[in-house]
C-alpha cells in the first residue's frame, strides 16, 4: 500500500523495496518476491530465485537486487508471492494528549499478541496543519492521534483485536477511541493521514522530509530527541507515519527560497539521522538512499562496509553506467 500506488510501478517497488501503510502486519516488498529475471549492464541476462517455497542453493541474488535502486541490473520480470485478502476490516482512532503516550501506545500493543494491519500516527503540528487546510473537525489540541485497522475473516476475530488495542491505547493515556461503523467512516478517520503530506507545507515552502526507521521500543526516545533538535534549530518539524513498524516521516520545514533556512534545516536532519542511528535504527525504511542521503552513509555503515557494497557493485557492473553515484557507489 505504497503512497505512491496510483502511479508507481512494481519494477520500481523491487528497486526501492517499497513498503507502505500496511507493512506493520504484511511486510514490505522483499516479503513477496519469489524470483527475479534481470539484465546485468553487459547484457547478460539472469534469473535469481525461484517459483518454489523454499530455496537455498547459490547466492541469495534476488536478495541484492531487492533495494538497490537500479545500481546492479535492469529488473524485466518478477515472479510475487500471492496471499489471500481478508473477508472483514476495521478502522479506529486513538487520541492521545502527547506524542509520548501515543508511541507507548503503538509500542505496548504491537508487543500485546495483537498485530494490526496499520498503525500510523500524526503530532500536533501535523494535525494542526490538516485542520486547517481541510477543516474536517479534528482534535487539534491533542499531542497525537493514532489510526489503526485489523483484519480478518471472523468477527469474533476483529472483535477481540479491537478489543484488546483499546485496552492498550487506555491503559496508555488515551483520551478517546473512536471506531468506525463502515467504510465511509473508515475513510474519513484515514482521510487525516492520507492527507498530511500535502497540508504540512503550511509550515514552510520547502519540505526536507526523510523516513527514518528504529525499534518500536525507542519510538517515544526518538519524538523526544526530534523535539529537542526542532528546538535548537528554531523550526518546525511535523512527524508523522507508519510507527507500526517504527517508521517515522520527519519533515524539517524552512524558507526554500532563504539559503540560511536550507542550511539550518540539512545540519537538523543530519542531526536527526544521528539519533536514528544512536538508536539502532536506519536511514531509510522505504525511500531508500538514493543522491540525497548519499553523503550521510558513513553515520550508518563503517568503512569496511561500504567498501563490500562497493566490490559488489563492481562485480555487477564495473563500468559504473548504472545510476552511478546513487547510495555514494
Amino acid at each position: 500500500d505504497p503512497a505512491s500506488q496510483e502511479y508507481s510501478t512494481l519494477g520500481g517497488n523491487v528497486s526501492e523495496n517499497a513498503g507502505g501503510m500496511r507493512a506493520a502486519k504484511y511486510g514490505i516488498t522483499k516479503d513477496y518476491v519469489m524470483a527475479i529475471r534481470a539484465v546485468r549492464p553487459n547484457g547478460d541476462i539472469i534469473r535469481a530465485g525461484k517459483k518454489t517455497i523454499k530455496d537455498v542453493a547459490g547466492y541469495n541474488i534476488a536478495g541484492i537486487l531487492i533495494a538497490s535502486e537500479g545500481t546492479l541490473a535492469v529488473i524485466t520480470e518478477i515472479t510475487l508471492k500471492l496471499i489471500a485478502k481478508p473477508k472483514l476490516k476495521k478502522t479506529a482512532m486513538g487520541i492521545f494528549p502527547s506524542v509520548e503516550s501515543a508511541m507507548e501506545a503503538v509500542y505496548k500493543t504491537m508487543a500485546s499478541g495483537v498485530t494490526p494491519v496499520a498503525m500510523e500516527f500524526l503530532d500536533n503540528l501535523t494535525i494542526r496543519a490538516v485542520e486547517e487546510k481541510f477543516h474536517k473537525g479534528l482534535p487539534v489540541d491533542a499531542g497525537a492521534i493514532l489510526i489503526t485497522d485489523v483484519d480478518g475473516n471472523l468477527p469474533e476475530e476483529i472483535t477481540y483485536q479491537m478489543d484488546v488495542i483499546e485496552r492498550v491505547f487506555h491503559e496508555n493515556g488515551c483520551i478517546e477511541f473512536k471506531k468506525a461503523r463502515d467504510e465511509a467512516e473508515s475513510a474519513d478517520l484515514w482521510f487525516a493521514r492520507r492527507n498530511a503530506s500535502q497540508s504540512i507545507t503550511i509550515y514552510g515552502s520547502k519540505k526536507i522530509n526523510e523516513d527514518i526507521t528504529v525499534p518500536r521500543s525507542v519510538l517515544p526516545e526518538l519524538l523526544r530527541r526530534i523535539n529537542d533538535v526542532a528546538l535548537k534549530y528554531d523550526v518546525k518539524v511535523p512527524c508523522f507515519g507508519h510507527t507500526g513498524d517504527g517508521n517515522v516521516h520527519t519533515n524539517v520545514m524552512v524558507d526554500g527560497s532563504d539559503p540560511k533556512q536550507l542550511e539550518i534545516g540539512h545540519k537538523a536532519i543530519e542531526e536527526i539521522f544521528r539519533i536514528t542511528v544512536d538508536l539502532g535504527g536506519t536511514l531509510s525504511g522505504e525511500h531508500g538512499i538514493g543522491l540525497s542521503k548519499a553523503p550521510f552513509m558513513h553515520l550508518a555503515f563503517t568503512e569496511e562496509e561500504m567498501n563490500l557494497f562497493r566490490d559488489i557493485k563492481r562485480a555487477f557492473d564495473p563500468n559504473n553506467i548504472l545510476n552511478p553515484g546513487k547510495m555514494a557507489l
